[in-house]
């Protein structure tokens, strides 16, 4: 399937010559450095470089198709890029690939009827701070707070009906999130491990399909939804095995899971209201099931988006599986975000999280501004506290600062 819409994708970008004004393109290059002030005990790497190229082309030879395609060229100095030149249309791979395809869909539409299939962005969560019915938005957490979503393989059909939308998805193989590298600092070494050495084991993937069900309503007073997932958790448990006395295996594999969703978003005068939250079940009994949910206000004027909130989670059945879920570390906190657009060349973003035991914290600032045409810096700091058994605190010698520097055009 896939590779049937890559193909008319360079069929059809071929003609641009042709029929020009029915293209469009939007790239850019960025290079990125980061500074950690500590070693950490595993990882004693404290500047890291990064570099990443991006084009995205869209066409649109009549008004009922457009298809999209967009390459990610990758490289960097902590390897944590995969050493080889191959086309990487998955996003399987415990490293980033050198060169990936990023997406590449054909999306069609008649009337009330819309029908997207290839590889593609799906976003179901309505809240801004976490979203727990996002079941079908894998990311990239080989550096743990600096999120980047990944597209999955899929066939995605809605129709609307006034304010009414009702969409499936199917989706024939699992796209995985990636999790920290074992070798490196955002992978924190318990002290019970200390002096083991870590073998990674690789990943078991399931060999099934996963599929969805959502219907939203969209209107002046209130949006909600409601949504149903049947498939794999994109988020990886690991299996242990310690085949000498001082080394530890680690395989990825990831369980069967059943979740059920909502979310609402009520504006209420001066601000909004949102809400989403979501009771994840596990169909054989092999892993925890709890519900993760999160409320949180929002509040715009004068250029400052304002947004508070606090995220949740109750467990109804714990099996004390070992597991990678940065979802629910977020869990049981406060959570603020400020965002303020000084001008169109100019943003300014402070986010905080803090559990609500006082045992871990984070904090991230951001400043980003336009220096030239085409040319945007980027400087953020994140400085991160807290006790070593704390989901956040655990990454207390992680805090770092950052510059990127992106041409686009």
């Amino acid at each position: 399937m896939i590779r049937t819409v890559a193909l008319a994708a360079v069929v059809l970008v071929g003609a641009t010559a042709v029929s020009a004004q029915t293209i469009s393109q939007r790239g850019f290059v960025e290079a990125n450095g980061v500074g950690f002030p500590q070693p950490a005990p595993n990882d004693t790497t404290q500047l890291v470089g990064d570099v990443l190229v991006r084009e995205e082309v869209f066409f649109r030879p009549a008004r009922w198709i457009q298809l999209a395609a967009g390459v990610d060229l990758r490289a960097d100095s902590h390897d944590r890029v995969e050493d080889r030149w191959q086309l990487d249309f998955d996003d399987r791979g415990v490293l980033r690939p050198r060169s990936g395809v990023r997406r590449l869909s054909a999306s069609l539409s008649a009337g009330a009827f819309s029908l997207e299939v290839g590889k593609q962005f799906i976003r179901w969560g309505r809240a801004d701070l976490l979203n727990p019915t996002d079941r079908f938005a894998p990311h990239d957490f080989l550096d743990v707070v600096n999120l980047e979503l990944l597209a999955v393989n899929a066939v995605r059909p809605s129709v609307q009906i006034g304010d009414e939308t009702f969409e499936a998805v199917w989706v024939p193989h699992l796209t995985p999130s990636r999790s920290p590298l074992f070798d490196q600092r955002w992978t924190v070494v318990t002290p019970e491990a200390e002096g083991l050495r870590i073998i990674d084991g690789g990943a078991v993937y399931p060999a099934g399909s996963q599929h969805g069900l959502r219907w939203s309503h969209a209107a002046s007073r209130v949006e909600a939804s409601l949504s149903y997932f049947d498939g794999y958790h994109h988020l990886p448990a690991f299996s242990v095995r310690q085949p000498s006395p001082d080394a530890v295996e680690l395989t990825r594999n990831y369980p069967e899971l059943r979740s059920y969703g909502g979310d609402i978003a009520v504006p209420a005068g001066w601000l909004t209201v949102k809400g989403e939250l979501t009771y994840f079940t596990s169909p054989h009994a092999t892993t925890d099931e709890y519900v993760l949910y999160v409320v949180q206000v929002e509040r715009q004027a004068r250029g400052w988006l304002l947004i508070g909130g606090y995220a949740g989670e109750a467990v109804t059945q714990s099996r004390g599986t070992l597991s990678f879920s940065p979802d629910r570390g977020l869990a049981r906190s406060i959570i603020v975000r400020t965002v303020r657009a000084t001008d169109p060349a100019r943003t300014i973003l402070v986010e905080l999280v803090a559990h609500q035991n006082g045992d871990g914290a984070y904090v991230k600032g951001e400043y980003s501004r336009v220096i030239a045409r085409h040319w945007r810096l980027t400087m953020n700091g994140v400085g991160i506290a807290g006790e070593a058994h704390d989901y956040l605190g655990q990454y207390n010698r992680n805090s770092h600062g950052s510059i990127a520097l992106r041409f686009s055009y």
